[in-house]
């Protein structure tokens, strides 16, 4: 679950950004729209524990995070989030394989090579287990991206943009993927977006546009089967938005 109240955030010299009101259950979709420059990825990071609010109230997975200091944000965040970043943040030293390893080592987990053998598979990625980021292509890496954020089957996925770079085939494998991962584990999902295919795919997903008033959308109580058969996906309110000068 996800639940914002009254949040705001200001980068240095520039307008605050205030907001719309969220509230996702457990197992909501949300897909986060808006132009360059509402904020789409500052509420990611906001919601991620990456950025502080300067005002407002975060709730994710039933913890509040202006409660954690940033160490235990830290461990918060490798436990419960899957995140697929805009910069994917692939560690050029490392193969794919270890890339995705890592997930495991930020939680403090043993690698469970079942687990990430079969989600290597469902992304076609077996075959670019050794390869080294750097030889991959744009679509290739930002598949790897999304196949490390699904791996330990999180409560709470976040992606930004993680179709951008993919072509029709791919993204819908990565959509299907992002999909039936959060169905399979209960988990959140919300996806900020540009690319017209993600709503396409999932027609019943809330929506909330930043820097507009969004109208209530009825809850959801889990993730749904496949998009078409997917039941209205989660409850967001917005009491409408300014926008300033700031990464989307």
């Amino acid at each position: 679950m996800i639940n914002t109240q009254g949040v705001r955030f200001a980068y240095p010299g520039a307008a605050a950004l205030a907001f719309p009101d969220v509230a996702v259950p457990q197992g909501g979709t949300l897909l986060l729209r808006g132009d360059s420059g509402s904020g789409k990825s500052t509420w990611l990071a906001l919601v991620a524990g990456l950025r502080s609010a300067s005002a407002g109230r975060v709730v994710v997975a039933d913890q509040a995070l202006a409660e954690l200091p940033p160490a235990a944000r830290d461990a918060w965040r490798a436990r419960t989030l899957g995140w697929v970043p805009q910069r994917l943040q692939l560690s050029e030293a490392l193969s794919v394989h270890d890339n995705l390893a890592l997930a495991f080592y930020a939680a403090g987990l043993p690698i469970n090579h079942t687990a990430l053998a079969d989600t290597l598979a469902a992304l076609d990625l077996t075959a670019l287990a050794a390869r080294k980021p750097h030889t991959l292509s744009g679509g290739q890496a930002q598949r790897v991206a999304v196949a490390r954020a699904v791996l330990r089957r999180p409560r709470v996925i976040l992606a930004d943009e993680p179709t951008a770079s993919l072509d029709d085939t791919a993204a819908a494998a990565s959509l299907h993927l992002l999909h039936t991962t959060a169905q399979r584990c209960g988990a959140t999902l919300v996806v900020a977006t540009h690319d017209a295919r993600v709503p396409r795919a999932w027609p019943h997903a809330a929506l909330v546009r930043l820097g507009e008033p969004t109208p209530p959308l009825a809850a959801m109580p889990g993730c749904g089967p496949d998009p078409e058969k997917m039941p209205p996906a989660a409850h967001a309110r917005s009491v409408g938005g300014q926008t300033g000068h700031q990464p989307t």
